[in-house]
């Protein structure tokens, strides 16, 4: 993920000023003349757009690490200006900020929105992660996990249920049993990478135990690590929000579920470097002979001392239990 150059904020502390005033240099001349970065006298930093008189003022103090706030300020050698201004209150979120300015600059610099909408917009996809900065990068088998399941919430659910009951339905973040969850179904995700085909990791007795009042069925998602491919983990979670972001509880809840995941979009440099190409998507019912250990399959009760059990499962010659291979056929089971 691109991020603003460390050098201007260098500078700027070379010319700390006094008082009131702040110094101010442009952030990324070469993407656009309308973002300033800015250095108070306390040493606080500062990201500085100035209005045109009918632009829309926006205010918001509730993100722990960031605030904003438009206001007329005195940038050292220039006339006072009416300024959006975001500041950056937690050092410790100073490689974060450097990368809202560089995402701030880009939108700027394609006019498509107003100063205050891009703002909005920003502080809503960062409000969730700021407070966890740094946060530990996700484990490959997580990214997998994470990659699965927000393909299946771009490509099967939000299309054919809406941005309201999509979301809804995605579960897995909130400690549910499932990844996807709703009357009377369940959907399991497995993403894998594996080059024998339809392998997944099952983890627990209980992960393909259908619900009480329901049927279960699982999403197998074959993935292919290639230099070449245009998946990556950033890149489709930028998708995703694109479509929920008309619904802004949707969008909302979909910050949230990303946090509690464990993303942060700090960690995005790491997660761009790995791409994947859709090999295979296809749903399968948990049901009759789908391999599977559950309670059942113990003649008593689960032998004592065993605490935990991951198991591996081959779907490779079970496609007479498929009720879907592509999301055109998803409204067979949705």
């Amino acid at each position: 993920m691109n991020r603003l150059d460390p050098e201007v904020w260098t500078r700027l502390e070379e010319a700390r000023p006094l008082g009131e005033n702040l110094t101010a240099r442009l952030a990324d001349p070469e993407v656009t003349q309308r973002l300033q970065c800015g250095i108070d006298a306390e040493g606080r930093r500062h990201l500085l757009v100035a209005l045109d008189a009918s632009e829309e003022e926006f205010k918001d103090n509730q993100s722990r690490g960031v605030t904003i706030t438009t206001r007329d300020l005195v940038v050292h050698g220039q006339p006072s200006v009416r300024y959006l201004d975001l500041e950056c209150i937690d050092a410790g979120g100073h490689s974060a900020f450097d990368i809202i300015g560089r995402e701030l600059a880009e939108e700027l610099s394609q006019a498509e929105r107003s100063p205050a909408e891009i703002a909005r917009r920003l502080l809503a996809k960062w409000r969730r992660f700021w407070g966890d900065l740094p946060k530990t990068i996700l484990s490959r088998e997580q990214v997998l996990g994470l990659f699965g399941e927000l393909w299946f919430l771009s490509f099967w659910l939000l299309p054919r249920v809406g941005v309201a009951q999509a979301i809804q339905r995605w579960r897995s973040p909130f400690g549910a049993r499932h990844d996807f969850e709703w009357r009377g179904k369940s959907i399991e995700v497995k993403a894998t990478t594996s080059t024998r085909g339809r392998i997944h990791l099952i983890n627990g007795i209980e992960q393909l135990l259908p619900p009480e009042n329901g049927e279960l069925f699982l999403f197998s998602l074959r993935l292919r690590e290639e230099a070449g491919a245009a998946n990556t983990l950033p890149s489709l979670i930028g998708e995703c929000r694109g479509l929920v972001e008309s619904d802004p509880d949707a969008l909302s809840a979909f910050e949230i579920g990303l946090a509690l995941a464990g993303y942060s979009p700090a960690h995005d440099d790491d997660y761009d470097e790995t791409f994947f190409r859709v090999a295979e998507e296809a749903v399968f019912a948990v049901k009759d002979n789908f391999p599977r250990i559950t309670k059942n399959t113990f003649v008593d009760e689960i032998p004592e001392g065993v605490e935990a059990l991951v198991y591996e499962i081959n779907l490779n010659t079970f496609d007479h239990l498929r009720v879907a291979k592509s999301a055109k056929e998803g409204t067979v089971f949705l």
